[in-house]
């Protein structure tokens, strides 16, 4: 058996004429994504960002910095999340994750050669189509590789993310540390690993389906008419590609409207995206704004920051308390809630304690607590989320959960940070994400102890409160 780069080996013959499913038939398109993913996120300037654009480099002001640029990509996020979303399907994928890699690229050489707030706005709105671009690699591997294997790539396209972004943070932090590098070649390392996952995204092969049409549009429907185009002129060939993409749009919004009235008509589903929207809403807000609070606490001007072995540290500590949650043994269905619960408590706790300390020491321990713990909570509820759904449902269900995540964000941005009358300090703002995480954490525990409660009665009715799974689309 040879090796092939199609993840469509055993479906029909592949370009390396493989009949029978191939051996690595599955492995091309992960390699690939996987070298994708960890280029695009091995990002060392990153954690020093805030202190990149407020240094000699760019001479921002953080006030500056804090009200003008950082929100662009919030609210950008907002308008391009949904439509991203809908195109992303309809070009079967491979596009979206290209331009993806394009907008890195450019965001990052903005960064590096722009100056002023207006260039570096500009630098955050290119970034904000990559992040929203985020569900076309998510969703890429399931259209290219079989079923049986979607355990296995799943967990490493996941892995690729988190060790790219764990090893760039760790980077940044020995180049700074011990090396003498200045911020701006991490920058140049940065827009260096960025352009190797674009020029890694041309080599993945093209989706021959979508998701809303399995099997209906492929590249022989997109070329049917071309025997035919000596018959009909260029006008009438416009016209019916225009209706027949109106059509698939329309098929698409119903289909979308039916899959998400069927998806969150479980209770138990229901919560834990709710958990899933609004902890990502507060994770993006915290490590979003938590470098300037960092700038703000650091004692004097000569202090070496550890932004990056602080990242990178949490990062691998969030992605092994992940993997040990996953061979946790436990009725999530009926202790899942109250443990969400429980969990983003310690998350207030520890923003708490970010707000009140002046030493950033006891700040970084509080971080490095904050994000372990949520990504735990974060994979608990991924992982519920899609016991309950269809494979087909997984796109829609997380791209919703992320959608009403980012208006949250939108929302508690336009409040803390852009309100002219409020004028919050940094502090200030931490006390607002504490106090927003102890919300949740309350609402959530009083659902948990009522779920456990109700499951605790010999009540024969309660059976079916515990079968969250959906039927298949």
């Amino acid at each position: 058996m040879g090796f092939c780069w199609s993840g469509d080996c055993g479906i029909r013959p592949c370009r390396a004429d493989h009949y029978m499913p191939c051996l690595a038939g599955w492995v091309g398109p992960t390699v690939l994504l996987c070298i994708y993913g960890f280029c695009s996120m091995m990002r060392p300037i990153e954690p020093f960002l805030t202190e990149f654009l407020t240094g000699t480099y760019k001479n921002l002001t953080t006030e500056q910095v804090t009200r003008q640029v950082y929100p662009v990509w919030t609210y950008s996020s907002l308008v391009l999340l949904v439509p991203v979303l809908l195109v992303t399907d309809y070009l079967r994928y491979k596009p979206v994750i290209i331009l993806q890699g394009l907008t890195y690229v450019t965001a990052f050489l903005l960064i590096l050669v722009g100056s002023g707030v207006h260039l570096t706005q500009l630098a955050l709105l290119s970034y904000s189509i990559s992040t929203a671009a985020d569900v076309a690699y998510f969703s890429y591997i399931y259209r290219v590789v079989q079923p049986s294997y979607y355990q296995r790539v799943t967990s490493y396209v996941t892995g690729a993310i988190l060790v790219g972004y764990a090893v760039g943070a760790l980077l940044g932090q020995l180049l700074v540390s011990f090396g003498g590098v200045s911020l701006y070649c991490l920058g140049v390392v940065t827009l260096s690993s960025v352009s190797v996952a674009l020029m890694t995204s041309f080599f993945l092969p093209m989706p021959e389906t979508t998701l809303f049409h399995k099997g209906t549009y492929s590249a022989q429907q997109v070329n049917s008419g071309e025997d035919t185009e000596d018959s009909v002129s260029q006008d009438s060939s416009i016209w019916a590609k225009s209706m027949k993409a109106t059509k698939y749009v329309r098929k698409m919004l119903r289909r979308l409207l039916s899959d998400c009235k069927e998806c969150y008509s479980s209770a138990a589903v229901l919560f834990f995206c709710i958990w899933s929207a609004t902890g990502k809403c507060g994770f993006y807000q915290v490590t979003g704004y938590v470098q300037i609070l960092w700038v703000d606490m650091q004692p004097h001007d000569n202090f070496t920051a550890y932004n990056g072995g602080v990242d990178a540290i949490s990062t691998l500590s969030g992605a092994a308390a992940s993997i040990a949650v996953g061979h946790m043994t436990l009725e999530w269905s009926v202790w899942g809630e109250l443990i969400l619960g429980v969990f983003t408590f310690l998350i207030t706790g520890a923003l708490f304690l970010m707000d009140m300390t002046h030493n950033i020491w006891i700040s970084y321990t509080c971080f490095f607590l904050f994000k372990t713990v949520y990504m735990q909570l974060n994979t608990i509820c991924t992982f519920q989320i899609a016991k309950a759904l269809s494979k087909e449902r997984y796109a829609l269900v997380f791209g919703i959960n992320s959608f009403v995540g980012t208006v949250l964000q939108s929302v508690l941005t336009a409040i803390v940070i852009n309100t002219r009358s409020l004028q919050l300090t940094i502090t200030s703002q931490f006390f607002i994400y504490a106090s927003y995480f102890a919300a949740v954490s309350l609402l959530f525990t009083l659902r948990g102890m009522y779920t456990v409660f109700r499951m605790s009665q010999p009540a024969t009715g309660h059976e079916e409160e515990r079968a969250t799974r959906l039927p298949e689309a």
